[in-house]
């Protein structure tokens, strides 16, 4: 192969791979798609190439996102990513004895009508959290989340969906020593960010002072 045909091949994996990232982030912004990988996969078939190996990156995915976002949602995402972060600090009050973090889109800045508050909870069983939302009469669906952590294992973390403030949440229940070690994102393969209390009023405060 030619020095020329090898860089336009390049050339059209890459536009390839960046109308991918821009798809899967439209159907995410757009339809609620939460799953990076289905998103992706989803793209692909939009875009007439479901056997295609240049899928993005879910980091390249995200960046398009934020840009999306930026491009088509300024005049109504900001406003709803401050109210997905006030209701989360009402959620994190609720749950104090369980040392909830906000992490995921709405700590990342990505999140919009479609998205979900998510909450890492800590405790020593899952019987305690259970009676604790059964003891307060909160509706809760019962399921699992499989998470990476940085030492390479896979955790099936037990979990809850359920409702508050009329806002969606999902909470995952790990076990207190893991306080010490996020599970990777799955954006960036990093481990995650997540933050207590004190740092959300703080993110809050911030992005009113912006404002």
């Amino acid at each position: 192969m030619s020095k020329k045909s090898a860089h336009t091949n390049s050339s059209k994996d890459l536009r390839m791979r960046q109308q991918l990232a821009q798809e899967a982030a439209r159907l995410i912004a757009e339809e609620g798609i939460k799953d990076f990988q289905i998103a992706k996969h989803k793209a692909a078939e939009r875009l007439h190439a479901p056997q295609t190996h240049n899928l993005p990156r879910n980091d390249e995915i995200q960046a398009a996102l934020n840009q999306y976002q930026r491009i088509f949602k300024a005049d109504t995402q900001p406003q709803q990513l401050h109210q997905l972060r006030q209701i989360s600090l009402k959620a994190m009050r609720f749950f104090h004895r369980f040392e909830p973090r906000l992490t995921g889109a709405v700590l990342d800045g990505t999140a919009n009508e479609h998205s979900e508050i998510e909450l890492h909870l800590f405790a020593d069983s899952i019987e305690e959290l259970t009676l604790f939302l059964l003891n307060a009469n909160i509706p809760f669906e019962q399921c699992s989340q499989k998470v990476s952590m940085p030492n390479g294992d896979i955790l099936e973390v037990p979990s809850y969906r359920l409702e508050m403030y009329h806002t969606p949440i999902l909470l995952m229940l790990f076990k207190h020593k893991d306080l010490r070690q996020a599970p990777r994102s799955p954006a960036t393969g990093r481990p995650a960010q997540r933050f207590g209390l004190n740092k959300v009023e703080e993110l809050i405060r911030l992005s009113a002072d912006l404002d």
